[in-house]
């Protein structure tokens, strides 16, 4: 299997949208999400972290009908509480990276990100932190210390 692609986030928007594909990949296939990528993030404002934190009961409506997106009402509130965590975690640390590096280490910044954030679980958190170039252990190493099979193409 290939590895994912990485980034180099430039706003809070970034960090969101890559987390929100954690969130709408949990429990359905990468390349589903991939797929419907485009109009999901069109609906979704660019993944503007102050818009999606002011989504209201009503817009949250309307994207439960918007076929361009899972229509999944858990992960959609999910998200919508995502973006508002990752703007106070902003602004208690400075910048969600500092956050993301306050923890001293990927064990305990992946231990946070699933206790604060809906819909990321062990691999989501080891997923997020590879894609948004934040210091992740090996793969085949991960896996083996969760007595997980890697997967492969």
């Amino acid at each position: 299997m290939e590895a994912p692609k990485q980034i180099t986030p430039k706003r809070l928007g970034d960090y969101l949208e890559e987390m929100s594909k954690v969130v709408f990949q949990s429990g359905m296939s990468w390349a589903i999400i991939n797929k419907k990528w485009p109009d999901i993030r069109e609906a979704f404002e660019g993944f503007d972290a102050l818009a999606v934190a002011s989504f209201t009961t009503k817009k949250l409506n309307a994207l439960q009908d918007d076929p361009r997106v899972i229509r999944n009402r858990r992960k959609l509130d999910g998200i919508v509480h995502n973006a508002r965590t990752m703007i106070e975690l902003e602004e208690q640390h400075g910048s969600f990276k500092k956050y993301l590096r306050s923890h001293g280490d990927f064990e305990a910044c992946a231990k946070d990100l699933r206790k604060r954030f809906k819909f990321v679980g062990d691999f989501g958190a080891f997923h997020f932190l590879y894609v948004v170039k934040e210091p992740v252990p090996d793969y085949e190493v991960w896996c083996a210390s969760r007595g997980r099979t890697p997967m492969t193409a």
